[in-house]
């Protein structure tokens, strides 16, 4: 069976002062199961004083995933929480019906992987919810320290919350030498690697072996059941996975806002900026939250 195999080019630009390349959506592909938004932050070093600072903003539809490499950052919301996130945790935000928070970087140094993930319909007008994990499962093979974000694999099984069939696994090699891992694949699953830093060689059962170095995404369709990555020195990966989305789950983004119709994304822009709705406000962060641009017409997901 031959793999469908696609090349996107991730979008540069910026977030709060903070580089980064943006490989969800673009126009080839708009998701990958679930997974609806991936920027890779960094790895930066700002000048003292100049470090990422977003102020408080909303979400609707979605949960943000926040996986820290390298750095720290503080992240405040409208439930009340402050909660720190350094390297090898993670911040799993549920939005819901409204949520609005803050992050500011504590250190210099930044690199990290900031997704969403579309809530279903039966869990997208549902409360908002926080959570943080910092011990995840890990695993060591081949020369590559595997850390499972979202989903099971090998047995193991991560603790963050997630309301979709997802897959999310981070790849590190430390090696100066060879590095080399299988894996076993969900042949439901549509699955996309991004490299993060060095360079790195897939090769799904099925498809050519692919080099990928960062800023860009290498996309596999449904159908392959397993795959071997490959490095030479020190490299890291990211593996997402999921089902593809039925026509009725595919989410329109605009802004800061998951929704279905171009009408919620009105109706969720107005209210936020009237202050009405479900977003609450964020204590503790020293400026003016950020208002939405005017919302041009939007055509729904197809």
């Amino acid at each position: 069976m031959t793999i469908k195999i696609e090349r996107l080019s991730a979008h540069r630009g910026e977030v709060g002062g903070l580089p980064i390349a943006r490989a969800l959506p673009v126009p080839q592909r708009r998701t990958i199961g679930a997974w609806c938004f991936l920027d890779h932050a960094g790895p930066a070093r700002s000048a003292p004083g100049q470090g990422m600072r977003v102020a408080p903003h909303p979400h609707t539809g979605l949960q943000t995933f926040s996986w820290m490499m390298e750095g720290e950052v503080l992240h405040r919301d409208s439930l009340g929480t402050t909660q720190l996130l350094q390297p090898g945790q993670v911040n799993l935000m549920t939005a819901g019906s409204g949520i609005c928070h803050s992050e500011e970087a504590l250190t210099p140094e930044m690199h990290l992987a900031q997704l969403w993930i579309a809530l279903p319909n039966s869990r997208r007008h549902g409360p908002a919810a926080f959570e943080h994990h910092a011990l995840l499962p890990r695993f060591e093979r081949g020369g590559f320290a595997a850390t499972l974000l979202v989903g099971e694999l090998d047995g193991l099984r991560s603790p963050c919350t997630v309301y979709s069939p997802l897959l999310g696994l981070d790849l590190l090699s430390q090696s100066e030498g060879s590095a080399e891992i299988s894996l076993d694949l969900n042949p439901a699953y549509e699955y996309g690697l991004m490299v993060t830093e060095g360079e790195c060689l897939l090769a799904p059962e099925g498809g050519p072996a692919e080099p990928l170095q960062p800023g860009g995404l290498l996309y596999l369709a449904p159908g392959a059941a397993r795959a071997t990555l490959r490095a030479r020195g020190r490299a890291r990966a990211l593996l997402l996975g999921g089902a593809p989305l039925a026509d009725e789950e595919k989410p329109l983004l605009w802004w800061n806002f998951v929704g279905r119709s171009s009408e919620e994304i009105h109706q969720y822009a107005a209210d936020w900026n009237a202050g009405a709705g479900d977003f609450g406000t964020v204590q503790g962060f020293d400026g003016e939250r950020l208002l939405a641009p005017p919302v041009p017409q939007l055509r729904a997901p197809r």
